[in-house]
């Protein structure tokens, strides 16, 4: 196994390495080192978000430079002020035993005088943003004739964001015999184009496939009606007690209509967004790594950079524009060798996207069921009864107020007492999640296999009826509801459906019927037990399929059609005949 010190480094950065805790380099870091230390050829290199890029490029920078020269030697292009201020930050760690190595970051949003001074001081190294740095080669501020190497660092997206220009101006004015090192997480035909024009014969190396997200993170998707989408964001969230993530929207207005709504709800979140300041942008992301903040709403262009290492979910609030964008998203968790989840809120209209994203980054999505009401008042009562149980006692100070306290509640048993402590901790949750209905959009399938609709036929379909119907507000949508709270119904395929006043019938495969019994008397809807029973068979209706008031329809497990002869098959969209 490899280690820094086998790779050729020299014993300051090895110590600076070691004062870090790092001994044994990423892969990513194991193939970059020791071909930027030794070669001059260009380098093309892809690795996921968190997987120690920055390393993989500034160490070996680092030991090349001429620390005697106060000329500017190496320059980093990213696309972000963040991404821009992380580097920096990292090589100046690095170089904690170098004393005579500079490092200067610039970019937009804070004082160009401060940034031409420190530039004037001579320092060998600049990261910067492309619109600052192209503004400073107008300008005649900073002399890249002695460059020795040029990184372009998440290369995509500085291209997504609209710096092709500012590319083609800074590369143009450097020197033909620079090396250049391109690093990415995704490659898409842009960055290809700006390789083909920009490198010279480069060598590629890869710790993933082009586009590949990473291993180590699942992908969830959830599926519900887009107006229901924020509460199902919230219930995720209620649920996930221990969660640290970025939630991602689209645009800036959408970060900040969902930040308003959260923060009404009493959650501690923020957001960020190119509209912050520097200085509240460090503010917000200084709160968040020492996870005062739990939770931050960000867009794509804010999110680069963002480098914290413990998070255990990204939420895709609305999925991106590109897929690359996906990959990037993603790639904020999982990281140093952590597991991660990233999670896409969806419609109908997006299952072609989750299948576009399963093909082309070669990853599984598994379809999360939303939780009901119930579940997420259990896990928040769970979670109150362990800080409750963990909580330290400090005995002294409260010894002088509890002969009172008793006295107070000397009347009321244990029982009552643990009920007026819970209602007053829980009151929140308890009011909310009340008769909450199931979000789950019950209009797509539940199974990752055919399209098609399904219809119970023959001797195999088994008729049970159920008691609750109209008059109790139940619908289709709640049956399948029944189904999906049970991991060993889920995904089970239902025939004709036919709501009734005071029942429900339904159509099961005759095998599932004991598993149905099992788990539907055991359930509750609305606070009243569910009973299921044998039913009479559904008969088919023509016209618009109600009859005598109930509907009924022909479906595979969470499709649910309306009938408009007793057993259609629909698609998602209904065949022209």
């Amino acid at each position: 196994m490899a280690t820094f010190s086998t790779l050729g480094l020299n014993p300051a950065i090895l110590q600076a390495l070691t004062d870090l805790g790092f001994s044994e380099p990423t892969p990513i870091q194991e193939k970059s080192i020791p071909h930027i230390l030794g070669s001059t050829q260009d380098l093309i290199a892809f690795a996921q978000t968190g997987t120690g890029k920055t390393a993989a490029f500034s160490l070996p920078i680092i030991q090349n430079i001429d620390e005697q020269s106060r000329t500017v030697q190496a320059l980093v292009l990213c696309p972000t002020r963040e991404l821009c201020l992380q580097i920096s930050r990292d090589i100046e760690t690095f170089t904690k035993h170098l004393s005579h190595i500079g490092v200067v970051a610039v970019y937009g949003g804070d004082p160009i005088y401060k940034q031409l001074q420190a530039i004037r001081k001579g320092p060998q190294i600049i990261v910067g943003t492309p619109g600052r740095v192209a503004d400073f080669v107008r300008k005649g501020k900073v002399d890249f004739s002695t460059l020795k190497y040029a990184v372009l660092d998440e290369a995509d997206e500085m291209l997504n964001m609209g710096f092709k220009e500012e590319l083609d101006e800074i590369l143009a004015g450097t020197p033909k015999e620079k090396q250049t090192l391109l690093f990415s997480a995704t490659m898409p035909k842009t960055v290809d184009r700006i390789a083909k024009t920009y490198m010279r014969n480069p060598l590629e190396i890869s710790v993933a496939s082009r586009n590949e997200g990473a291993a180590n993170v699942s992908h969830i998707y959830y599926q519900s009606q887009p107006h229901d989408r924020y509460h199902v964001l919230r219930r995720i969230v209620d649920m996930h007690t221990d969660m640290y993530g970025i939630v991602f929207c689209r645009t800036r207005r959408e970060c900040k209509e969902l930040v308003v709504k959260l923060a009404a709800d009493n959650y501690a979140v923020e957001t960020i967004h190119g509209e912050l300041s520097q200085t509240e942008r460090e503010q917000v992301m200084d709160r968040f790594r020492k996870q005062q903040t739990r939770i931050l709403i960000a867009t794509d262009v804010a999110a680069r950079g963002i480098d914290v290492k413990e998070l255990t979910h990204i939420i895709n609030y609305s999925l991106p524009d590109q897929l690359e964008n996906y990959v990037h998203r993603s790639g904020r968790t999982g990281r140093a060798g952590h597991d991660g989840i990233s999670i896409a809120l969806i419609g109908k209209r997006e299952l072609r996207s989750i299948q576009t994203l399963e093909r082309q980054m070669s990853v599984s999505f598994k379809r999360g069921t939303i939780p009901t009401g119930e579940e997420v008042c259990k896990q928040q009562l769970s979670l109150l009864v362990e800080k409750v149980q963990a909580v330290d006692i400090n005995k002294h100070p409260l010894d002088a107020y509890l002969t009172d306290v008793y006295k107070q509640l000397e009347h009321l048993d244990r029982e009552t007492i643990i009920k007026h402590f819970i209602s007053l901790e829980f009151h929140r949750f308890l009011a909310f999640y009340h008769n909450s209905k199931d979000l789950n959009d019950s209009d797509a399938s539940f199974s990752r296999g055919s399209s098609s609709g399904y219809a119970l036929e023959g001797n195999t379909a088994k008729t049970l009826k159920v008691n609750l119907g109209r008059k109790d507000q139940f619908q289709v949508p709640d049956l399948f509801g029944l189904f999906n709270r049970h991991r060993t119904l889920k995904g089970s395929k239902v025939g004709k459906i036919k709501i009734q006043d005071a029942f429900t019938l339904f159509e099961v495969d005759e095998t599932l019927v004991p598993e149905v019994f099992t788990c539907f008397n055991r359930a509750h809807f609305k606070q009243r037990k569910v009973v299921v029973q044998e039913g009479s068979p559904i008969k088919s209706y023509g016209g618009s399929g109600r009859g005598d008031g109930g509907r009924s329809s022909g479906s595979q497990f969470g499709r649910s059609r309306r009938s408009s002869g007793g057993t259609s098959r629909g698609n998602f969209k209904q065949k022209r005949k």
